[in-house]
């Protein structure tokens, strides 16, 4: 595999579509080059708690997706394991959208025999029809888009009047004891054991990267309200290594 070029986090500002252009295309890449161990790093990294917090994701959201005729889509969608999830409470239908063809192609030989239909899509330029999804999630994906504002205005677009918006992402890790210890091995173990299992230097020094210069939880409260998403309001996960943020579009 090539190493990844050198990537900074997305800032979230708009910046010129030459930037975004040339971001995403390095994101694109370094997911690529981890594809074929992401799934397992993922469960080792965080000692299986991304699982429980995808599950729980989906609990808080059932009352959407048993509704008869919904329409769901898991932004973002890596090789598809919120979907999966959602797709466990639907009494509708769930999407899946990537713009790494790996990682898609991952999630659609774990889709065999499931009904969740997966898209190669950019989330900057969805293909769906406005106003079509009453639900629309990313997990542990936000974080990477090249344009936070733009990516809010486009989920915004496909949301229907009243639809959910849930971002669950890495957040501002709360305790006097737990905070420290999540970061000591956050800052120094985890790119080092990502790096070794992956084979591929770069990736896992940018989550941490990322993660640092992630919003807090408060500010992407913030975040979704200056973008005119309403009822605002956010979950913490262990302490607030992750945290699920719920919003509505405005009706």
């Amino acid at each position: 595999m090539n190493d990844p070029p050198h990537l900074h986090p997305p800032s979230g500002h708009r910046g010129s579509a030459k930037t975004a252009e040339s971001t995403a295309r390095a994101i694109r890449k370094m997911f690529a080059a981890v594809a074929p161990r992401y799934d397992f790093l993922n469960h080792f990294l965080s000692l299986g708690r991304d699982v429980a917090w995808r599950k729980a994701t989906a609990e808080a959201l059932r009352h959407v997706l048993e509704r008869p005729g919904s329409s769901a889509a898991d932004l973002c969608c890596g090789t598809g394991d919120l979907a999966f999830e959602l797709e466990h409470y639907s009494a509708g239908r769930v999407f899946g959208t990537d713009f790494c063809r790996p990682m898609l192609l991952l999630a659609r030989t774990k889709a065999r025999r499931r009904s969740t239909l997966f898209l190669e899509a950019d989330t900057l330029a969805l293909p769906f029809p406005d106003a079509f999804l009453d639900l629309v999630t990313l997990a542990f994906g936000f974080r990477n888009l090249a344009s936070y504002t733009l990516g809010l205005a486009e989920i915004r677009r496909v949301l229907r009047p009243r639809g959910l918006l849930a971002i669950l992402e890495f957040s501002e890790i709360r305790g006097i004891v737990l905070g420290p210890l999540f970061r000591f091995y956050f800052r120094n173990l985890l790119p080092r054991v990502g790096t070794w299992i992956s084979g591929v230097p770069g990736p896992y020094q940018y989550l941490h990267d990322s993660v640092a210069r992630f919003p807090n939880q408060q500010a992407l409260a913030d975040l979704l309200s200056a973008q005119g998403f309403q009822n605002v309001r956010y979950l913490n996960f262990t302490g607030g290594i992750a945290a699920l943020h719920l919003a509505e579009k405005a009706a």
